[in-house]
Parts: C-alpha cells; structure tokens; sequence
C-alpha cells in the first residue's frame, strides 16, 4: 500500500487541504508537506494522528478496496486508542481480564 497515496485519497474524501489536515491532526503542515516533497513516510505515532484525524482505525486506514470493517463508536475508538499506548505483555493482560468479563 502506498501510504501517501492514502492520505491524499481521505483528504479527498472530505475535500480536506493540506492545513485542515495539520489542524485536525495536531501535525504541522510543513512537516506533512515534507512528506510529499521528499517522499517520506510519516511515523507509527505520526500516522495514529492522522487516522485520529479522519476518524478511522489503523485497521482501516490500511484495508484494501472492497474490504469491509463495521464503523466503530467514538467510544470503541477511544478504547482501541488507548489499549494501542499499551504494552504488549499489558494488552495480553487486559484481554484475558476481557475474556473472564
């Protein structure tokens, strides 16, 4: 998947600019516009900002055309968000708290 061509098709979803994007997601423009210029790639903590930003997952973010995810509540986003900042050996204990639920 080509990353950068990602992000320009959801700016052009909701026919964002480059700047609604940097307001949105917290990011400066000049550090997205540098991307594009010099055809880098934004970092995972980068990249969790922009997804932030348009209201998706990660997941989402990288499906393929014709895949289908349900959309997720703000509040099943915020929780993925959170558990995501977490460590793996605490993820693995938070699931199976989650199973025993």
């Amino acid at each position: 998947m080509d990353i950068l061509n990602r992000i320009l098709q959801l700016r052009a979803e909701r026919n964002w600019s480059e700047y609604q994007l940097a307001e949105r997601s917290g990011i400066t423009q000049s550090t997205i516009s540098a991307w594009f210029r010099l055809n880098t790639l934004p970092t995972i903590p980068s990249l969790l900002k922009i997804c932030d930003a348009f209201g998706i997952t990660m997941s989402q973010f990288f499906m393929e055309d014709g895949e289908n995810i349900p959309n997720l509540t703000p509040s099943q986003k915020e929780v993925l968000y959170q558990v995501s900042k977490l460590s793996e050996e605490q993820q693995n204990k938070l699931a199976e708290f989650l199973k025993i639920l």
